[in-house]
């Protein structure tokens, strides 16, 4: 029995001893077994938390842009083409020397789908 997780083996194995578990179907396990499963579980959450951190939304819109950019594999001209404004307005609103209108709130919410209160907020 796993009382902890710490390197990749035991990942895996507790990964593995989960797997055998969830074949059952909740409906076929013991109490027995899901509490095993639990405990596993969150063993495994544990781990993931420190070796498979979940990246963490960018802070400020000129970030969140180009994330998005980068998740449509986009260059700054396809960008600003896709909003509606000329490239040095995209790159002044990227170097941080342009603030955000409405309308440019709008389309980056609509055609980049980012967060309206993300923009709100970091605008």
């Amino acid at each position: 029995m796993l009382l902890a997780i710490n390197s990749e083996r035991d990942y895996n194995e507790a990964m593995a001893q989960i797997e055998v578990i969830l074949v059952k179907g909740s409906a076929n396990m013991t109490e027995a077994e899901m509490a095993e499963l639990q405990r596993l579980s969150l063993l495994a959450e544990q781990y993931e938390d420190v070796h498979y951190p979940m990246p963490v939304e960018p802070a400020t819109l000129p970030e969140m842009i180009r994330l998005r950019m980068f998740q449509e594999n986009m260059k700054q001209k396809d960008a600003a083409q896709t909003l509606g404004i000329s490239e040095t307005r995209l790159s002044e609103v990227l170097a941080g020397k342009r603030r955000v209108n409405m309308d440019l709130a709008k389309r980056l919410h609509e055609r980049l789908r980012i967060r309206a209160e993300f923009i709100l907020k970091a605008a």
